[in-house]
This record gives C-alpha cells, sequence and structure tokens, in this order.
C-alpha cells in the first residue's frame, strides 16, 4: 500500500513538474491610456484558467504562462477590459483606456434588455457590487441616497422592518402607493402579511443583497407602461447573478459587527424630575406628598434614592454576523451559478433578533445555436424575534415614560423586575414571552427561448413566488396581556403567486440606417391569500405554550382571498442612423378587482431620442462631447393596489347568540375604474471626455385621475363607506445626477451626486377635507400637499402668566385654545433629497463614503404630547422640559408647569419640528492582499475591510431620529398615505460597525 502511494506521488510530482517546464514566464507593466500613469491592483488572468496576477505598486508583473495558446484578460476597475494574444512574446505591455462601454452597455428593460445608449425613457440602474459590500438586511436600504427621484425612508429600526419608498412622489391616497417589483421577469409579492400589528415588515427581506446582479428603477411612462395597470408608482426590476462560460469561481465572504442606536434622547433624572413634579403639583394646589393626589398617590415615592435610566434600558449594543458564498462557471452550453448565505443579527432594541438562510441556483443551457432554457429556484427562511409596535405599552421605547425614581429591578417579584411602575415594565416579556414571525419563501423559474428565423425569438416562461408566514405569540402570566391565566396566538398564513410571460421579439437591421427591435406578449398572473388563526387563554402554566393546552380557544378564524390579472402587451423601437429613436409601448390589463364596466384598462406611452453629438454640426464642434441625448416621453400608467373585492357587492355573517345569518356588508360598485397617471417626461444625457463627466437631468409633470377612495357614506342606507373614483392628484419635479472620475491614475477618485425636487399637489377632491385620526395633523384637501399638517399654530408663552398661546383668529396671541382657528402649519415632504458618494482607490486600497440627505420636510412628535408636556402628567420628560416659565417675564417656549392644567398639552403644532438631515450613510474601507502572497495559498483575491453604517447625523429635529414615520399609523392604506413624517416612540436607525473579508478562488 505505502508502495502504491509513493508510486502516485512521485508520477503526480513528474506531471507537475513537466507541466511547469512547459510553462513560460510574460512580464510587463500596465499603465492608463490617459496620462500614463501606472495602475496598480490591476487583474490579469490567463483565459479560461485560474491563472492570473495583480500588477505592483508600479503597475507592473510577472505570470508563467502556457507555452501556446495563451490570451491574457487585463481588467480593471473603471477601464475597457482587454485580451491580448502571447504569442511567441515575453513582455507585454498595455494601456487600458477609460471605460465608456456605460454608453453602450446592455441594461434590463421590462420584458427584454436594451443598450443604455438607445433608451427613451428615465431609468437607473444600481449595480450589484454596490449593495453587497453594505452590511444591511435588505436592498433597499442600500439604495438610499443613490437613486434620484426615489425617496426611501426606514422609519423605524426594528429589524427586518419595512421601507417607504415614493418614485417621484406619492400618486394615491386610499390605493397602494409603494412599486411593483419584478425578480427575474416574475412580479412577486411585496405587501407585508403579518396579522399581528400595524407594524410592516419587508417581504424583500427574503432577497439576498449577495444575489443581486442589477436593479433597475423605471421612472416614467415610457420605462413603466409595459407594466401597465401596476406602474403608476414605478418599478423595481431585480436581476440576479448568472453563471458565465470560463472557469469556475468560488467566493466566500464573512462579516462581523456591532450595532447601536443613532441616538438617544435625554429625559430628567431623579432630581429634575422631583423638582419638575413638584412644582407642578404645587402649582396645581395639590401637595406633592398627598397620599391620594400626590406622588404616592400614582405609586411613586418623592424620597426615593432611585435614578433609573429607563430610556436607557431599552437599548442594548446588538450584534451583526454573515457568512456567504457563491460558486459560478459552466462552458459554452451550460452555465450555472449556485449562492448562499447566513444572516444572524441581536438588535440593539432589547429583545429583537432576526435570522435569515438562503440560498439560489440559477442554471442557463443551450440545447443548441437556436434554443435554449434556463431555470431558477430560491430558498428562504426567516426567524424573527419582534418587539412591540410603537402604540404598544410593551414597545420597550415606552419605558422612557416611566418615573427615573422607580426601580427597574425588584429582587422579590418572581420576574426580577419592578412590576409597581407607573405603566407597565415591559422589560417583564423578556423572559416572560415572545413574539415570532418565521416566513419560509420559494421563488422560481423556468423558460425556454427559441429562435423561429432569423431575428424573431418566442420566450415562454413561468415563475412562482410561495411566501409562507407563521405567527407565534405566548405572553406568560406575569405580563401586562397574558395575565392571570397566559396568552397565546398563531396564525399560518400562505401567499401564492403564479405567472407565465409569453413573448414574441423580433430584431431586424434594414440597411445601414434602419434598424426596429419589436416584442409582443401575453401574459397571466394570479394570486391566492390564505389564513388561519387562533387564539387561546388559561394555559396550566408558562412551560405549556402551545395553543393545544390552552383551556379557552377564545377565538379562531379564516379567510381566503385572491385576484388574478390578464394582460397583452407590445413594444416596438426603431432607431434611425443611430441617433434617431422612436419607442412606441401599449398594455392591455384585465383585473378582477374592477367593476364589470371598467374590468379592462389600456396604458399607452410614447416617447423619442435624438442623439445629438452623433451630429456632423455638433461632433465637429465639441469633440470632447462623449454623449449628449436629448429624450421626451408622455403616456399612462394606472394603479390597481386596492381590496381584492372592492368593486364588488359583498356578504357577510351576523350572530346572534347561537344563531347565526347573513347580511349585506359592502355595496358594489360597477363603475369603479383604476386609477391612471399621465406622465410627460423631458430629459438631457450628456457625457464628456469619453464619458468621463457623465448625467443627466429630468424635468416631470405626472398627473393622476380617478382617485380611488373609500368614502364614507350615510349610515341610513345601511353602509358606511363605499369605494369610488373621487379626484386628482399631481406630482412635479426635477432630477439631476452627474459622475465624474476626477483622478484615473495610480491614485483614482470617482465622484456621484444626485438631487431631486418634487412637489406635490392635490389638484381636486370630490369629498371633504380627510383627516389621518385625531393624534395626527396630517390633512387632505385641494389645492395642498397630500398630508400637509393642519391644526392649531403655537406661538409660545405668556411672559405674565406662563399660559401657553396660540394663533387666534385676528393673527394675535391668545390663551384659549378652543377659540384658535386651526390652519396649515407645516409641510411634511421635503423640498429636496439626494446624495453624495465618493469612491477612492490606489495601490490596492480602497475607500467609499456616501452622504445622505433631505431637506426641508416638517415632523411632528405625536409623543410631545405626553413627554415633552411641561409635567403636565407623570410621564418623565424631555430635558427641555426645565426650561419652563417660573416667574413674570421669563421668556421660553414652554409653558408654566401645572399638573392636569393641559396648559399647552392640546394637539397642536407645538411639537413640530424641521426633519432636514445630513447623513453619513456608509463608510467602507478595503485592501486588497497582493497576488504574490495568495499565490503561495492558493487564493485568488482576498479583500479585507471594515464599514460602516449610518455613522453620524447631522439635524434640528430633537426626537429620536430624523428619518422616521411611526408604524402606528399602518392601520389602513389610506392612514399610512396620509400620516407622512410622524412620530410616536419610534425606535432609530442602527448604527453598524463591521469587519470583513472576502476570498476568491
Amino acid at each position: 500500500m505505502r508502495r502504491s502511494l509513493l508510486l502516485s506521488f512521485l508520477l503526480t510530482t513528474l506531471v507537475w513538474i513537466s507541466a511547469i517546464a512547459q510553462d513560460r514566464q510574460v512580464t510587463g507593466k500596465v499603465v492608463s491610456a490617459e496620462d500614463g500613469s501606472s495602475l496598480p491592483g490591476v487583474s490579469i488572468q490567463v483565459k479560461g484558467t485560474a491563472r492570473g496576477t495583480q500588477t505592483d505598486a508600479s503597475g507592473n508583473y510577472s505570470l508563467n504562462v502556457p507555452n501556446s495558446g495563451a490570451t491574457l484578460v487585463f481588467s480593471f476597475i473603471g477601464t475597457t477590459t482587454q485580451e491580448i494574444a502571447v504569442g511567441n512574446r515575453s513582455t507585454i505591455d498595455v494601456k487600458l483606456a477609460n471605460d465608456t462601454r456605460a454608453l453602450n452597455e446592455v441594461v434590463v428593460v421590462g420584458y427584454g434588455t436594451q443598450q443604455r445608449r438607445d433608451l427613451t425613457g428615465s431609468q437607473l440602474t444600481v449595480k450589484g457590487d454596490d449593495i453587497a459590500r453594505l452590511p444591511v438586511q435588505t436592498f433597499e436600504t442600500a439604495l438610499q441616497g443613490r437613486t434620484p427621484g426615489v425617496q426611501i425612508t426606514q422609519g423605524s429600526g426594528r429589524l427586518g422592518s419595512a421601507l417607504q419608498i415614493r418614485v417621484r412622489g406619492a400618486a394615491s391616497i386610499s390605493a397602494g402607493n409603494e412599486p411593483l417589483y419584478v425578480l427575474d421577469g416574475i412580479p412577486i409579492t411585496s405587501q407585508d402579511v403579518n396579522t399581528t400589528d400595524t407594524e410592516l415588515f419587508s417581504p424583500l427581506a427574503d432577497i439576498d443583497p449577495n444575489d443581486i446582479e442589477s436593479i433597475e428603477i423605471l421612472k416614467d411612462a415610457s420605462a413603466s407602461s409595459i407594466y401597465g395597470s401596476r406602474a403608476s408608482n414605478g418599478v423595481v426590476l431585480i436581476t440576479t447573478k448568472r453563471g458565465k462560460a470560463g472557469r469556475t469561481n468560488v467566493q466566500i465572504g464573512y462579516y462581523t459587527g456591532i450595532t447601536n442606536a443613532t441616538r438617544k434622547k435625554q429625559f430628567l433624572n431623579a432630581a429634575e424630575y422631583k423638582e419638575l413634579f413638584s412644582e407642578s403639583l404645587t402649582n396645581a394646589g395639590i401637595d406633592p406628598n398627598d397620599p391620594q393626589d400626590g406622588f404616592p398617590g400614582y405609586g411613586i415615592d418623592p424620597n426615593s434614592t432611585f435614578d433609573s435610566d429607563w430610556a436607557g434600558v431599552a437599548f442594548r449594543q446588538g450584534a451583526v454576523n454573515q457568512a456567504n458564498f457563491g460558486i459560478n462557471g459552466g462552458n459554452e452550453k451550460t452555465r450555472f451559478s449556485l449562492t448562499g448565505a447566513t444572516n444572524k443579527q441581536v438588535g440593539f432594541i432589547v429583545g429583537n433578533n432576526f435570522r435569515r438562510n438562503n440560498m439560489r441556483l440559477n442554471v442557463d443551457h443551450s440545447i443548441s445555436n437556436k434554443f435554449s432554457v434556463g431555470a431558477s429556484i430560491a430558498f428562504s427562511s426567516i426567524n424573527n424575534k419582534k418587539v412591540s409596535g410603537d402604540n404598544a405599552f410593551s414597545n420597550p421605547i415606552q419605558l422612557n415614560a416611566l418615573s427615573p425614581l422607580q426601580p427597574i429591578y425588584n429582587p422579590s417579584d418572581p420576574t426580577g423586575y419592578n412590576r409597581g411602575t407607573l405603566y407597565y415594565n415591559n422589560l417583564v416579556e423578556l423572559d416572560n414571552a415572545y413574539n415570532y414571525a418565521r416566513t419560509f419563501r420559494t421563488f422560481g423559474n423556468l423558460f425556454g427561448q427559441y429562435q423561429l428565423v432569423p431575428g424573431l425569438t418566442f420566450r415562454s416562461e413561468y415563475g412562482f413566488d410561495i411566501l409562507n408566514l407563521q405567527e407565534e405569540i405566548y405572553r406568560g402570566r406575569l405580563t401586562e396581556d397574558g395575565a392571570p391565566t397566559g396568552y397565546g396566538y398563531q396564525a399560518m398564513n400562505r401567499v401564492n403567486n403564479w405567472t407565465t410571460n409569453n413573448t414574441l421579439t423580433y430584431l431586424k437591421n434594414i440597411g445601414t440606417d434602419h434598424s426596429v427591435d419589436v416584442l409582443a406578449g401575453i401574459t397571466y398572473q394570479e394570486q391566492n391569500v390564505q389564513t388561519v388563526s387562533a387564539t387561546g387563554r388559561n394555559f396550566p402554566n408558562d412551560k405549556f405554550k402551545e395553543l393545544a393546552s390552552a383551556s379557552q380557544k377564545t377565538d379562531a378564524s379564516s379567510f381566503e382571498t385572491g385576484y388574478s390579472i390578464l394582460s397583452y402587451l407590445a413594444r416596438a423601437n426603431y432607431k434611425y442612423k443611430d441617433r434617431y429613436l422612436l419607442t412606441l409601448t401599449g398594455r392591455v390589463d384585465g383585473s378582477s378587482r374592477f367593476g364589470a364596466d371598467n374590468r379592462y384598462g389600456f396604458f399607452p406611452s410614447a416617447s423619442v431620442g435624438w442623439i445629438l453629438n452623433e451630429e456632423a454640426f455638433i461632433k465637429n464642434t465639441l469633440p470632447a462631447l462623449s454623449l449628449l441625448k436629448l429624450r421626451a416621453s408622455y403616456g399612462v400608467t394606472g394603479n390597481s393596489e386596492i381590496d381584492n373585492f372592492a368593486s364588488r357587492g359583498l356578504y357577510g355573517t351576523i350572530n346572534y347568540g347561537d344563531q347565526v345569518g347573513i347580511r349585506p356588508s359592502q355595496v358594489a360598485n360597477a363603475a369603479l375604474r383604476w386609477e391612471k397617471s399621465t406622465q410627460l417626461d423631458v430629459g438631457l444625457e450628456f457625457g464628456f471626455r469619453n464619458n468621463r463627466i457623465n448625467g443627466q437631468i429630468d424635468f416631470y409633470n405626472k398627473i393622476t385621475d380617478d382617485l380611488l377612495l373609500n368614502v364614507p357614506q350615510p349610515a341610513i342606507n345601511g353602509f358606511t363607506n363605499i369605494f369610488q373614483n373621487i379626484g386628482s392628484m399631481r406630482n412635479r419635479g426635477v432630477e439631476f445626477s452627474i459622475t465624474s472620475q476626477n483622478l484615473i491614475g495610480a491614485l483614482r477618485w470617482s465622484t456621484n451626486f444626485n438631487i431631486s425636487f418634487n412637489r406635490n399637489k392635490v389638484t381636486r377632491l370630490d369629498v371633504s377635507p380627510i383627516r389621518a385620526n385625531s393624534r395626527f395633523l396630517s390633512y387632505v384637501t385641494e389645492g395642498q400637499p397630500l398630508g400637509i399638517f393642519y391644526g392649531k399654530k403655537y406661538v409660545g408663552v405668556n411672559p405674565q402668566n406662563g399660559d401657553a398661546q396660540y394663533e387666534g383668529a385676528d393673527g394675535q396671541p391668545t390663551s384659549d385654545y378652543a377659540s384658535a382657528p386651526e390652519m396649515f402649519v407645516g409641510n411634511p415632504n421635503p423640498d429636496f433629497t439626494g446624495g453624495l458618494n465618493n469612491t477612492f482607490s490606489y495601490k490596492g486600497f480602497d475607500l467609499s463614503f456616501l452622504l445622505q440627505f433631505v431637506y426641508g420636510n416638517d415632523l411632528f412628535n405625536v409623543a410631545g404630547i405626553y413627554q415633552s408636556v411641561n409635567g403636565n402628567y407623570f410621564d418623565n420628560q424631555t430635558k427641555d422640559q426645565m426650561n419652563r416659565w417660573q416667574k413674570p417675564g421669563d421668556i421660553t417656549n414652554v409653558p408654566r408647569a401645572e399638573f392636569d392644567a393641559a396648559n399647552g398639552s392640546g394637539l397642536s403644532s407645538r411639537w413640530m419640528e424641521d426633519g432636514s438631515f445630513l447623513r453619513l450613510k456608509t463608510v467602507s474601507l478595503g485592501y486588497n492582499l497582493p497576488s504574490s502572497l495568495l499565490k503561495k495559498a492558493f487564493i485568488q483575491s482576498a479583500r479585507v475591510y471594515v464599514s460602516g453604517l449610518n455613522l453620524l447625523t447631522f439635524t434640528k429635529y430633537t426626537g429620536y431620529d430624523p428619518e422616521v414615520n411611526t408604524q402606528y399609523v399602518n392601520t389602513t392604506n389610506q392612514v399610512a398615505n396620509i400620516a407622512l413624517g410622524h412620530d410616536f416612540y419610534t425606535p432609530p436607525q442602527a448604527r453598524t460597525f463591521t469587519f470583513g473579508v472576502n476570498l476568491g478562488f
């Protein structure tokens, strides 16, 4: 046996030595074609093999190559890749030119691809590499600050919480305002289906950001109308990574880090609390030590020696860890990509944890030159240990309301916590309750593509998205909601989406001047949603937590709903002399959601483009101009995101004792029709010096008619509401972005800047003005922006007596709250948003940072009614309330402290603040290890890096975080659309620091 092993070893060694002997060394230098400077870190690969190296700090390289037939591939970020046959040469020097392919790169469009240069619509691209390097749970977070015309708000710091995305402004009052998401050609579920609270969690968290090749956001009618009735809010096309012919690449990545709150609010300490509330009680004629009305009457000991930091115990240092891998490769016949990852996060909010595991396989196979097939399958599981929503007493952020004079812990209590507090001490729930949301999701699609005749291709694909959400809550008998015998809730939610697309594509060049690209197709999508839930009480003890152990099954429910949509679509692109462009698009949608009289809708668009730099009169006079394209588009898109049966007459059950009957529950409206958005867009794209400086500017005007609203009806007819088309809204704005490669030598520096302006206005409303609810300032009325703040205007404090003052009907201050009129006091919609991104690289090092900014929006802190109200009740107060009025002549904005006197506690603009902010969103510093070190370990590439997320925030807002929108508003689509810019015990964003490594083999 030993002889056999020795012989095998000797033969292997001889073969290896023989192979080495057949190699020869090639050396050379790589420089920039622009200025001749050396380029360090250039990748040099022997084509079709795993053999390669990188240039050193002086741009030099050395590589052993096969003795014959070798081709070297030179690639470097921001330059054009070159392939050079070695031949008999031993020295090969290379000049890499600036990459102008952005002008001609192929981008994904609806149901196809197109050269970016030939686009006549407005769409933007975000590369997957820009997303994968960031420690984010969902890819939408990585888009913040990078996408002109797209406002992305992460309204809460809870793990897995949904983001609010608005493409060119909100376009609806009652229907959905989120864009349509399309994953590898298949529309997917993007709405949360949880049944436990109004806190929305993102179904898009099931998509691993590392799997994404690119994201395209379709903004104007020309780009998006191919999606017809679902495109009014924009369309997001997500393309995942696929295999490429060549050597097999293996990539492994890992990062670990810590998270903290971006900001913690400052509340009164024990001494300040006692001082303020003693004064407040005294001013109200109450002895602070009165056993009934004073401190003791509320369970607070004024002589307590405790100084509890209740606001601080809601937070902790969190942790984040992720490991991922990717394997891709293949040959000319079969290509594959296999990826997987596991992500675990311990939230900075106590009790909040998140874990995701996912895997994806993409396979493409060319059966012949005419026939190709492909398949994708992805699995994802998420276990999200949730914390309660903003409006719940069990929300850890609401601990800040408790008195610092009361202790946090009580060793003699069975929970270990003090349960005799002013409000519920929800820390009890850390060990005595749980709230899990477990998601199991599968994405898949299968396609076949066949070239019928030259230029004419038929493609058929079938896709599915299966989402299963399991919710499980248990609250023990020692908790507030679980007392006295325990409470349990379980729900199973299943959402099935099935889609089939069948298209014909015809490409033809006619002579040298004409080119046509025609698409026609039919698609069908069906969604089915099923939910089963049950509640139980009276468990034997807290060891038994399944509903089967509850003696009382107090509630059970189930429902099923769904919709279907049948579509016919067509698009024609025409190009003349490579510079005159025309695109015509049309789609007919038939949806089960709309009335019998308007079941089908037609959504057309037209756009033109003129590549002016191809004209002789410009080419000759402005040779530095690499692109100047003028484009314009006009078209119609729709919004179908309403209830599945909004147009139908419905019946429901009614119970009386043990008897059951049926009754009408919704009146039919056969005339119910789509919301339609008509959009005009004019854009100019430009590039200079081989696209070294490039950018674009867009002007748009989007008018949405036939706004859908659940209109209140007189109860005398037996119905309280009916869905109707009742008004119009306009969004008008400007978008600008510019990218420059400032330095392109050994030190490379590129900058991207974008800024967007949008003005929203409700132009017609055929009903009375709409309020979100009694706690919010949000308002909808004709002639004003959506969600404008409307209420009594707070103007300060009367310096003579300390009374709160409001603007009266005559414009003068008044202390009579009831007589003060309501008026427009603020606007939650920003004046402009944008971002500034800088990327540097030098000798293997790379550094990038992104600044995100929002300016001109107002925020309303609803919690101020309780926590910043000059000691009106025993809720702990923010530090600024110590600056209250105390004697005649005091100049302050904080009224006289007087317990339960409602001095300044009425709903008003008192708690409205400027929500503008500038945020250092991301920073990443990395180093690519030299190839000379890696070859010894058989590693192709290695990068180590540190990164940060939400590192610094500059703002005048005094709340936890200026990027906020309380999830408390999400009771209905209408309230969520209207109640913008409100804060209510909403946790801040996470500040994250990570260290990671990426290896390539």
